[in-house]
């Protein structure tokens, strides 16, 4: 009598069959990824609800190092046959990737890890009815227009929610399952006068959290201000413009100069020339590692992906390194990059910080920003002062709330912030809003003229779920921690006098 073999029909049995045809193949390396994600959109503008999208994406990718050259093919059939023709596919690809490979890939070495991670939540955003999300938003837009007879004509509100299941196997023995939800609600709305409109917005930041994350009453008591600051911001003077002045920013806004001068720069495939779509490669370049004061010495920032919340946080890798924290700028001075297990190894260390990233099951991994934060001002220090001492101590400045358009070089050098919100101080007092303020600096010139920094209690989680990356593009998502700082002597509006 012959036993009837037991289907293989599980991702775990999958990717171990994958494992097992990467080894068969005398590939130096291999690793498979199964992945489901769930995405779910809600979008109101006015008074209907305009988007709602919730759909879900399968498959899987395999990828594998062959003779120093990688190869990668991706299916969204999960069957054992499947499985062995993308194994076979990915391999062909490897040796035609050999043909005209220079330099053969190495890696880092990594422990093998057999682990489930799931992002702590109290509420699965996915158990709310949808018509109890679609009320709360339409009730959101139905408050902002209520200023109508004001200046308030248009109103949107929205409400993103993630979960994306991951079983990740490598031929290093590793065997990791994660599951991870993101939650992301906001809105906006728009004043009209005198020929001008102007816009506000407010968002409960990006997060790795459940639904607990979507606070209705929060929401709700935003609405008057956000409206009340349209109203004004369209009726305020615009912003000089040429000149040079103080810059006092809030956490809202200092996130995305983060994202741009700090995070892209300091990518190592960037570094070396990998990757150059989305404003280019980095001059932060390995010959000026543990030398260049990248920012003043009492400014600091760290990366992780361990941070409760965060956007980037998780488990491990894509390429099962664990999650970690460390320091990119320590003392204002450049002393670390973003990695992973390939790049790690070019730059000479022994590990990878844990930067590996794939947006799909059908993208190869790259190096991607992980959580990176300003740290907070040292208690009692110097140069350590709340949001209100920076305001009362600037004799003439702009405070800058949120964020709006940017640009950058690139090489990641220079650049122009816009925001949300801007109110003019004078001699230590917040005297009215301004429109249509950018500033523009250059990237090291920006952080050494940091004088002051918020202290641990002003810190707040904000950040993006829409990071673009490569060719064909990948988005990422990530939390830039921070507090507020003062930034003395930065040009404003008009031509550069960089």
């Amino acid at each position: 009598m012959v036993q009837a073999l037991t289907p293989i029909t599980t991702a775990t049995d999958l990717a171990q069959l994958a494992i097992d045809l990467i080894r068969q193949a005398g590939c130096e390396y291999g690793d498979v990824r199964f992945c489901t994600y769930r995405h779910q959109n809600l979008y109101a503008r006015d008074r209907s609800l305009s988007q709602l999208s919730d759909h879900v994406s399968a498959g899987f990718g395999v990828r594998v190092l062959l003779d120093g050259a990688w190869g990668f093919a991706a299916s969204p059939y999960k069957t054992p046959a499947e499985v062995e023709r993308i194994v076979t596919l990915a391999v062909e690809i490897a040796k035609g990737s050999r043909l005209s490979q220079q330099t053969r890939v190495q890696l880092v070495p990594v422990a093998a890890y057999q682990d489930t991670y799931i992002t702590p939540m109290d509420i699965d955003p996915f158990s709310i009815p949808i018509t109890e999300k679609a009320d709360l938003l339409l009730h959101i837009n139905d408050q902002l227009l209520s200023y109508g007879e004001r200046g308030i004509k248009k109103a949107y509100s929205y409400l993103q929610f993630t979960k994306e299941d991951k079983t990740f196997a490598s031929t290093e023995g590793s065997l990791i399952h994660q599951t991870l939800y993101r939650t992301y609600p906001g809105f906006g709305c728009t004043a009209i006068a005198n020929g001008d409109a102007q816009n506000r917005s407010y968002e409960r930041p990006p997060l790795n959290k459940g639904y607990e994350h979507v606070i209705r009453a929060d929401l709700l008591s935003q609405v008057e201000r956000v409206a009340e600051e349209a109203i004004e911001k369209v009726h305020a003077p615009k912003s000089p413009s040429g000149i040079r002045t103080t810059l006092i920013l809030k956490p809202t806004n200092l996130w995305l100069t983060i994202h741009e001068s700090v995070g892209h720069p300091t990518e190592l495939d960037r570094v070396y020339g990998y990757e150059a779509n989305f404003a280019g490669t980095s001059f932060a370049t390995t010959d000026k590692l543990g030398k260049l004061q990248y920012a003043a010495p009492w400014v600091n920032f760290k990366a992780d992906r361990i941070q409760p919340g965060g956007r980037s946080t998780m488990g491990y890798d894509d390429e099962g390194v664990p999650s970690q924290e460390w320091y990119v700028v320590k003392d204002g001075i450049l002393v670390d990059y973003l990695t992973d297990r390939e790049t790690a190894y070019r730059l000479g260390r022994g590990s990878s910080n844990g930067s590996a990233f794939a947006d799909s099951w059908s993208s190869v991994p790259m190096v991607r920003i992980p959580n990176l934060g300003l740290e907070p001002g040292v208690e009692g220090g110097s140069h350590t002062a709340t949001l209100a001492q920076m305001i009362a101590d600037t004799e003439d400045g702009i405070l800058i709330d949120g964020i709006g358009s940017f640009s950058i070089d690139q090489q990641r050098r220079n650049f122009q912030f816009g925001g949300d919100a801007f109110w003019k101080i004078e001699k230590g007092k917040v005297v009215g809003m301004l429109k249509d303020v950018t500033y523009h600096s250059m990237t090291t010139d920006f952080w050494n003229s940091v004088d002051a920094i918020g202290p641990k209690s002003e810190w707040q989680q904000c950040g993006t779920n829409l990071c673009g990356k490569g060719e064909p593009i990948q988005i990422a998502q990530m939390t830039h921690a921070c507090v507020p700082v003062r930034v003395r002597n930065i040009h404003i509006g008009g031509a550069s006098c960089l």
